[in-house]
């Protein structure tokens, strides 16, 4: 890689990096070639598509592989597609002002430690992404009363009974469904809550669900937008299993986990299907 080509390649990781500087959750790669695309002024070049790459443009291409540098040298995370900068990282940050310096240390580094990964990972990164981006789309799509049946599903599958489930043209109310973790113990119930609005849950919205759920019984707020990070420190204070939250996210790893275990009216629901990549040595 030449100095021109090291220059653009720091660019685009001063603007990745600035993406990620204040967000401790982390942000996802589709999240961050976007922002890179909306603040780089892409050429015509950088723009075009790679051939072989499942679509992937160029200018992604190389950020990517620099995003996987930066993982190996330690200064980025990356799991379930969320890319998060890392102690480590922000502190490189601080020593090499200049991105291009910061990406060619962060190469140094990795080649001292001879960790360098093939590019065919690229592939199998970009299916993940675009397979996580179309189930979220088709989760977040689905009317009020049809999530709510994959929600009880899902729930049966992890080994809850249905106590009530609430009517398809329920419009009003916090609670869609009510189902006991345990069939033998009636005394506790789980209360279930889907916010659909489109905005993520705020700390205020889940401590009024809180103080409005008996003490005896546990609250599962499902809430595909996500939740404010007051809001997730909020849940973090609160007794063991008492608060239970849960985003796309986690939602559709669960059902991943328990598709074998549904039956075949759910699957046709939220049907999936198993694509086998090349999977490149570590």
């Amino acid at each position: 890689m030449n100095a021109n080509e090291a220059a653009r390649t720091g660019e685009f990781l001063r603007i990745l990096i600035s993406c990620l500087w204040n967000k401790p959750a982390g942000a996802s790669t589709r999240t961050l070639m976007d922002s890179i695309a909306a603040a780089a002024r892409l050429t015509v070049e950088e723009s075009s598509l790679v051939p072989g790459t499942a679509g992937i443009c160029r200018y992604e291409v190389t950020t990517r592989q620099a995003m996987i540098t930066l993982e190996k040298a330690g200064w980025l995370l990356h799991e379930n597609d969320c890319w998060l900068l890392t102690d480590a990282g922000r502190l490189v940050c601080k020593d090499f002002r200049d991105a291009a310096d910061f990406y060619t240390e962060s190469r140094r580094v990795v080649q001292d430690l001879d960790l360098v990964k093939p590019a065919a990972r690229l592939t199998t990164e970009y299916a993940r992404g675009m397979a996580r981006q179309q189930i979220h789309a088709y989760l977040q799509s689905l009317p009020r009363h049809e999530f709510r049946s994959l929600v009880r599903d899902l729930l049966v599958s992890l080994g809850c009974t249905p106590y009530w489930v609430a009517p398809a043209d329920k419009q009003r109310g916090r609670v869609d469904l009510v189902v006991l973790p345990d069939p033998l113990d009636a005394g506790v119930q789980i209360l279930v809550q889907i916010r659909n609005d489109g905005s993520a849950l705020s700390a205020e919205s889940l401590q009024m669900l809180a103080a409005e759920t008996h003490p005896g019984n546990r609250l599962l707020c499902i809430c595909p937008a996500g939740f404010s990070e007051q809001a997730l420190h909020f849940a973090s204070t609160q007794a063991p299993a008492r608060l239970l939250l849960m985003d796309l996210e986690r939602f559709s790893r669960l059902w991943i986990e328990q598709y074998p275990k549904l039956p075949a009216e759910a699957r046709q629901r939220f049907p999936l299907e198993a694509i086998h990549f090349l999977a490149p040595a570590e």
